[in-house]
């Protein structure tokens, strides 16, 4: 088949796709095993097939395996996670306290993703009036990323309950890089095509 001739995907194709995205799930528990040599890396070869403003790919991925630099990051969430906890009272604080809200300390893979603002790649274009879509482009690689690992059976966890200055600080990053994600990454623990949150019952009540 010719590289200009698209490919065809049948009915099979398309119930298997909306299969994977039911099973796209935010992984919190993690088995501690390490992932194949050089599995991350075609992961992320398929991530950055991911469109982006102005062809501008501004994702930066950072590979987190020094274990001060991920308690530093440990510490951040549970700073944070302490201040969101303040925020509730009664039965829904009691709920929010016994949620799993991340994996950091079983995932062996950890990849914080930052947006590169200071990236001269695609001259500007198509952000001019809209500059956020270089942060739109890197949360669209993050979902590619997400899709290509549950692919290969690999859970992925999104860590947002961090301080991004406290995670660039001790990642020393430049300071035009954004931090849009903290990624946990391994073989899940569990699986289920139910949000955790949803079997938690966290929408239930008030």
């Amino acid at each position: 088949m010719s590289r200009n001739s698209p490919p065809r995907f049948d009915d099979a194709f398309a119930a298997q796709f909306a299969e994977l995205l039911s099973w796209r799930r935010d992984v919190r528990r993690f088995r501690r095993d390490a992932l194949p040599e050089g599995l991350v890396e075609r992961l992320l070869a398929q991530a950055e097939l991911s469109p982006s403003v102005g062809h501008s790919q501004p994702w930066r991925w950072v590979r987190v395996s020094d274990e001060a630099q991920r308690e530093a990051a440990r510490a951040s969430f549970r700073r944070c996670n302490a201040d969101a906890l303040d925020d509730y009272e009664g039965e829904r604080a009691r709920l929010y306290a016994s949620l799993k809200l991340e994996g950091m300390r079983e995932a062996p893979e950890q990849i914080a993703v930052f947006c590169d603002h200071a990236t001269a790649r695609g001259h500007g274009l198509g952000r001019r009036t809209m500059p956020e879509t270089l942060d739109y482009s890197v949360v669209a690689a993050i979902t590619q990323f997400w899709l290509a690992a549950r692919v290969a059976g690999v859970g992925v966890g999104w860590v947002s309950i961090l301080e991004p200055e406290a995670v660039c600080e001790a990642l020393g990053t430049p300071p035009e890089w954004k931090l849009i994600a903290w990624l946990c990454v391994g073989w899940p623990e569990e699986e289920s095509d139910v949000p955790e949150l949803v079997r938690a019952g966290w929408e239930k009540g008030r």
